[in-house]
């Protein structure tokens, strides 16, 4: 019995190696012909991107033509796949995160001036002297006449650790500071306490609803609750335009107010 068993087991291997070998071979052969087929149409989509800026009736924008089809691409697949470009991330990062890479300021626009509105404590901005109404007059060379907050907002934020050169204005007096940007991080809850303590009231300020909204809002309402004979009843402000308000395990007293303001001109972070 052992014998006729050995004497099969080599056969039984062989044909178990076969089928694998077969199945590799077969997975190999698809993903050729699918790089075949991307190698390909990245060939004839770069003829053609070629031929519409030589030869377009009308001057073309390369970059605006780029980004239109790469999101009409996007929008074939799925209403939410979206593309990013490296400019913006920062942005995306703040809006997910609740963090960013620049120098720890707010900006704002008066007249045709771009001025600091609000230096961060702690962060480069403030570390380098600026002050809230320095003027910046140029970023990295760059002069910001004409730029709106958007795009100055943008020549500022960048990785962290890289550098940015800013030049201020104060009192006519002109002033360079060599930034060091770094990794900023607005708390989605800036504020909490008790406003009545003979009500109970509790009050809790939420900037945003990014991935730690949630534990930050709920340990907040802990520490409110500790502070607190019974569960105050609890005022939430949410800034922003907000699609749903984030609850914590504890349902909120029935008297709960809550408000939702939009934000009004408050400039923008950098």
């Amino acid at each position: 019995m052992n014998t006729r068993s050995n004497t099969h087991a080599p056969r039984w291997r062989a044909i178990i190696a076969a089928v694998a070998i077969a199945t590799g071979g077969a997975f190999t052969i698809a993903a050729g012909d699918s790089y075949f087929e991307i190698s390909k149409n990245l060939e004839i989509f770069t003829d053609l991107y070629k031929e519409l800026n030589i030869y377009y009736v009308d001057d073309t924008q390369p970059g605006k033509l780029m980004k239109t089809g790469i999101d009409a691409m996007l929008t074939s697949l799925d209403p939410y796949t979206q593309y990013i470009p490296e400019s913006d991330m920062e942005d995306y990062r703040f809006q997910t995160t609740g963090q960013y890479g620049g120098i720890g300021a707010l900006i704002k626009r008066k007249d045709d001036r771009i001025l600091v509105s609000e230096p961060y404590e702690n962060y480069p901005a403030m570390k380098a002297g600026m002050r809230a109404g320095d003027e910046i007059v140029e970023v990295d060379g760059r002069k910001v006449s004409g730029l709106n907050t958007d795009e100055v907002s943008k020549l500022l934020k960048g990785q962290s650790g890289t550098t940015v050169k800013i030049l201020t204005k104060r009192d006519d007096a002109a002033m360079t500071h060599a930034l060091t940007r770094e990794e900023i991080k607005i708390p989605d809850v800036p504020y909490k306490g008790i406003i009545d303590a003979a009500n109970q009231v509790g009050y809790i300020k939420l900037n945003a609803f990014t991935q730690t909204a949630s534990s930050d809002v709920r340990s907040a309402m802990k520490e409110l609750k500790r502070a607190a004979d019974q569960g105050p009843h609890l005022q939430q402000q949410a800034e922003g335009d907000c699609g749903q308000i984030l609850h914590p395990q504890r349902p909120l007293h029935p008297e709960a107010r809550l408000r939702a303001p939009r934000q009004h001109g408050q400039g923008h972070r950098s």
